[in-house]
């Protein structure tokens, strides 16, 4: 493993904040079909990058870096609607949206370089 990987550090970065988000709107909201959503895509992200990594080929990396990225914009659906329904504050979620559009512009020049080093 690289020391310093961004994509990996970020991903599972965010996947701690989901998952004490979904603790949070667990107890304090009584939400517990969109959060767990939202869980279920926000640590896939992170999963799916370290699948990458190890990924057995360039074409198996490009594959796990694709489902982290439709997992990032789950993600980014999700979190949207938690705060369109005000399970979120718009400023809970600012920073959230913000972590996660970063990840998924990360991936997505990790894709294009990918793609570029196949052809």
């Amino acid at each position: 493993m690289k020391d310093n990987n961004i994509i990996q550090e970020k991903s599972y970065a965010f996947a701690i904040r989901v998952v004490r988000l979904h603790e949070y709107l667990v107890r304090h909201k009584t939400e517990f079909v969109l959060c767990k959503q939202l869980l279920r895509s926000g640590t896939s992200i992170g999963a799916n990058v370290e699948e990458a990594i190890g990924g057995q080929s360039k074409k198996d990396f490009l594959s796990k870096m694709t489902i982290a990225y439709k997992e990032a914009r789950e993600s980014h659906y999700w979190i949207r609607l938690l705060t369109d329904t005000n399970y979120l504050k718009r400023e809970e979620s600012e920073s959230l949206l913000k972590d996660i559009e970063e990840i998924m512009k990360i991936i997505t020049s990790i894709q294009r370089t990918t793609k570029k080093s196949l052809s």
